[in-house]
């Protein structure tokens, strides 16, 4: 029996060309498209005959109306940890089984973290911009050695971004849905309300998924909670937060400033108004980008087709949704 694989989405390319499509192409017939779906028609177009879909991008979204029209779709792996393009009820409702990559590019990502922070608290783009005009600014900067980091989420991203800034004198708090003394042992913090984290910190970093529970996850009544002086990290989920909200917060100097990777829009449409504001860091949810972390993930990705096709055991941390199909 041939397997039918699809890949609808690898733009920009990731997967083509790689040791992971060659491991794929083994397990089957594979199709990739590395162009983007303009339509969910076409994207239906795309999988409908798919026994397995491997889900490159973000963009790509699975949702009931789609999955309803792909009878023979057994299991959808993605690369990388979010499941919020998925409508995961639907899958469950249809005997798809769903996985993950969880942890793949975690160390690529609160790398990201730290170097995006330390852009935002020493003002290195603005600076390296106006020397390049033939401009010799001066001005104080931020020093984050014994500035306090709370962390809103403490899964393998956080738990590097935490080590990193405890290194460089941060004290690091967090909050999480699961605290308990013995992760706040391993990690050497403390855990705290939400409302303590978001009173205390100087650095507020964002590491949670997107879910019904977490979407706008910082609006203006977080917002006002926060120290004028603080800074604010997102390499999660764009839709963490309330974008009018954080809009207003940094137009208003109600927070010092924002490192964003990630955006309730993306790409970020050309004219946004964070491109308008100085005290914004951004990078173009790249974060976990690295050659390392790129091929890890893919390769892990295609593990958890050949481990669902051949009839093995899926990983257990990489299984979202277990299928009857």
């Amino acid at each position: 029996m041939t397997h039918h694989i699809t890949i609808p989405d690898d733009y920009p390319m990731a997967i083509s060309g790689t040791q992971a499509e060659e491991r794929a192409r083994a397990l089957g017939d594979v199709k990739i498209y590395t162009n983007k779906a303009e339509t969910q028609e076409d994207l239906i177009d795309r999988i409908k005959e798919a026994e397995a879909v491997i889900n490159i991008r973000a963009y790509t979204h699975l949702n009931r109306e789609v999955l309803t029209c792909c009878p023979k779709l057994r299991l959808i792996s993605i690369w990388g940890t979010g499941t919020d393009n998925i409508d995961l009820q639907a899958a469950l409702e249809m005997g798809i089984t769903v996985t993950n990559t969880p942890g793949a590019n975690a160390l690529a990502v609160a790398e990201h973290t730290i170097a995006l922070l330390f852009s935002l608290a020493r003002q290195i783009p603005s600076l390296d911009y106006e020397i390049r005009q033939g401009n010799w600014p001066r001005g104080e900067m931020v020093q984050l050695n014994g500035k306090v980091l709370g962390l809103l989420g403490l899964g393998a991203i956080g738990t590097y971004v935490a080590k990193m800034a405890k290194g460089f004198g941060m004290e690091v708090i967090a909050w999480t849905l699961n605290p308990s003394p013995e992760r706040a042992r391993e990690s050497s913090l403390r855990f705290v309300s939400k409302e303590e984290l978001l009173k205390t910190s100087d650095v507020v970093s964002l590491h949670l998924r997107l879910n019904d529970e977490t979407r706008e996850f910082l609006s203006k009544i977080e917002f006002d909670l926060m120290k004028p002086t603080a800074f604010l990290v997102n390499t999660a989920r764009g839709g963490l937060i309330e974008t009018d909200a954080l809009l207003n917060a940094l137009q208003s100097k109600r927070i010092a400033g924002a490192a964003l990777d990630v955006f309730d829009k993306e790409p970020l449409p050309a004219g946004d108004p964070l491109t308008n504001l100085s005290n914004v860091v951004m990078t173009p949810h790249n974060a976990g980008m690295t050659p390392e972390s790129v091929i890890n993930g893919l390769m892990m990705t295609v593990e958890n087709v050949e481990s669902f096709l051949g009839g093995g055991k899926i990983n257990p941390a990489c299984l979202v949704v277990r299928g009857s199909r």
